[in-house]
Formats: structure tokens, sequence, C-alpha cells
């Protein structure tokens, strides 16, 4: 007994250390340059754009429901959110406006959507850790969210959301009032992402980049959950190997970072996003 006892040791020692060399590579590749609050708001803009017209891409736009929110580096109690009635595939730099916690915009032409004012207004204000928030009517995500239940760890790309997304169990209506905007903020939790139920998914993220990966790969964790089980009865992947590729999967620099070769093709086919 005592022989292979001491292999496992090893293994699982193995395995932790490749896991944190793994996760100290990615932190070393995502270190932010330094940048003036000035310069980090172009980023931060240039991204938002940036993730709208990738949701078009994904076919995630639905008439004028939808947004993704920025919080502002220079007046942190202000958000960028795309205006309503501006399609995701058009969306520009130039299009984008700036709110204040009392839905008040404070900078640009467009018009707002209350039902994103009402949510990511008390996300921004639960979460001082949350830079940006993204929701739609994603096709997949609004099918899962009918069932009720939370998504399980059935492939390594689900498993990023393994204990960490919140379910908001309930429905009443159109999102117009800020209370409304509370409770899904308690649902969500400190959790990288939610199911509202009877509407879709809501992420969250340190990045615009996070945000906008962890809705995309949310999306298509319901699709394949949502495919497996009308196919048959879905082997779940085992709580501690579920743990350990969350740590790898499920991290803020795997989010950021994998969400840059979406933007790279989009820099290179539609940089009219930039105006």
């Amino acid at each position: 007994m005592s022989a292979p006892d001491s292999v496992s040791t090893a293994e699982a020692s193995d395995t932790g250390a490749s896991e944190s060399e793994e996760l100290s590579g990615l932190a070393s590749i995502m270190q932010a340059p330094e940048r003036s609050p000035e310069e980090e708001l172009v980023e931060r803009k240039t991204k938002l754009a940036g993730a709208l017209r990738v949701f078009g891409r994904f076919g995630f736009d639905e008439g004028v429901a939808g947004h993704i929110t920025v919080r502002d580096p220079i007046d942190p109690d202000q958000f960028w959110v795309n205006p309503v009635g501006r399609s995701f595939k058009l969306m520009c730099v130039s299009d984008l406006i700036k709110v204040d916690h009392d839905g008040t915009i404070v900078e640009g032409n467009g018009a707002l959507n209350q039902a994103a004012f009402a949510i990511h207004s008390r996300i921004h204000i639960a979460r001082p850790d949350v830079t940006a928030a993204a929701h739609s009517h994603s096709i997949y995500g609004k099918a899962w969210s009918i069932l009720g239940r939370l998504l399980d760890p059935l492939t390594q790309d689900a498993c990023a959301f393994y204990n960490d997304h919140g379910l908001f169990d309930e429905y009443t209506g159109v999102v117009f009032d800020t209370d409304e905007g509370d409770r899904i903020a308690e649902a969500l939790g400190s959790n990288k992402a939610a199911i509202l139920r009877n509407h879709g998914l809501l992420t969250v993220g340190q990045t615009v980049d996070e945000a906008a990966f962890w809705f995309i790969s949310m999306e298509r964790s319901c699709q394949a959950q949502l495919l497996a089980e009308a196919a048959g009865t879905p082997v779940p992947i085992d709580q501690g190997q579920a743990e350990s590729t969350a740590k790898l999967t499920g991290n803020a620099f795997t989010g950021h970072f994998s969400f840059q070769p979406i933007f790279d093709v989009l820099m290179k086919e539609e940089p009219d996003f930039l105006d």
C-alpha cells in the first residue's frame, strides 16, 4: 500500500505545481501596462465597442435588448454603455454613452436603455471589484434559463463556472426598477455569472474582455448541456476534477486572455468600430 500512496501523493503534487506554474505564466502575460486614467479610459471604451461588435457577430443581439457596461476609470461612480436602438453590429466608440448611478446621461448623444441602468448600476454599486458586466438575450442562454437550474460541470469549458455562478430564480417582467437590479446583484453574489430565470445570462469581470468572454463561453456551455440532455443522460465531471479544472479555466487571467484572439479578428476585419 505504501508505494501507491507515495505515487498518488507525487502525482497530486505535480498537478498542483503545474496548475500554479500555468496560472503564474498567465499572470505574467496579462500584466497590464501602466496607464494614466485617460489612457485607461480609451482602452475600456475601445474594448467595450469591440465587445458589442463581437456580440453582434455571435448573434447575441435581438431588437433593442442587451447591454455591456464598463466602469469609468476617472469617475468610478459612472459607467459607459451602448445606447438603446443602436445595433451591436454597427457599434462604434463614438456611439457610447456615459451614465451616472442616478440614470443621468453625462456624456454622449444616445438614449439609455432603462433595463441596462436598473441592472448594471446596481451591480456596479454592489461589486466594487467588477469593472464590466454583460447581458443579452442570446438564444441558448434564454433556453437554458427557462429550466431554472445552474449549469453542470459537463465539459472542461463549463467547469469555468463551477461553483461560480448564481441563479436569479424569479421573473417579474421587464426590469425597470432598481430594486429588481438589487435582487439580481444579490443573486449574482461574488460570482462571475448569473442565470436570470426566463430571461438570459449575465456575466461580470475585471475587464471588458473577461466579462465578454465569460458570456460567450457560458452561452456555449448552455448550448452543449441542452444538446447533451436532448441526446441522452449526461455524465458530469467529478467534483475534484471540476474544482481543479475551474482553477485553470475560470480565473480572471484566462477569461481576459481568451478574448484576445476574438478581438484581434475584429480589429483586422472591422476596424471602423474605432470611429
